[in-house]
């Protein structure tokens, strides 16, 4: 996959790990000033938002945390310790640069997250189930990372909640695994956005692991 110029439709169109990386590494010098303020992307302050106002606290992994946008909500609002996980090291580099984060964990999450087992309060993800490319196949790995009871807020776009699987995977892990499932709409851009994207929505997942 070539990527000359890095935006939102490329970001959609991504197929594998590979192209991931390749995107985000091309795409993370001017991923806060160009697109994020451009897009004014909103999904990562809603989801920090969200997980706080459910009673999340810290240690919070970030899970897809890119440049940390969701992670600076967080640590505004008093949450932490946080740790950033993500595919790019790119990204991450961008991330820890804003000294919000206590570690940075480079992985994909396809093959789990390098953590102990149970060693976080809150999950939070803003924008990695956005463009369809990851699936809720990599919930379990989120969950054992979890301690019980801890508060999950999930981002996932409102185009693949029924297509990719979600809906149906959140309805099984609410047989056991989850509880105090939410599932509240928000708009992924605000008012100055433009664009084919500029009406894009998203679910927040928040529930609880039991």
């Amino acid at each position: 996959m070539s990527i000359k110029t890095p935006d939102l439709d490329a970001a959609y169109g991504l197929q594998s790990p590979e192209d991931n990386r390749q995107l985000y590494a091309e795409w993370a010098g001017d991923y806060d000033d160009g697109f994020a303020a451009r897009e004014d992307y909103q999904l990562p302050a809603h989801t920090a938002r969200a997980f706080v106002a459910a009673g999340g606290q810290g240690p919070v992994l970030d899970v897809g945390a890119g440049t940390g946008l969701c992670g600076a909500i967080l640590a505004g609002l008093g949450v932490g310790p946080i740790d950033a996980a993500d595919i790019s090291a790119e990204m991450l580099e961008r991330a820890m640069r804003k000294d919000i984060y206590r570690d940075a964990i480079e992985t994909d999450l396809n093959q789990g997250i390098p953590a102990p087992r149970e060693s976080y309060s809150g999950i939070v993800s803003s924008g990695t189930f956005t463009h369809g490319h990851l699936g809720p196949e990599v919930f379990p790995a989120l969950l054992r990372v979890a301690r019980p009871g801890a508060q999950f807020a999930i981002s996932i776009n409102a185009r693949h909640f029924e297509e990719k699987g979600f809906d149906l995977a959140l309805r099984r892990m609410a047989q056991g695994q989850i509880e105090n499932l939410k599932l509240p709409q928000v708009r992924i851009y605000g008012d100055l956005a433009a664009g084919p994207h500029k009406d894009d929505l998203a679910y927040i997942a928040l529930f609880e692991k039991s």
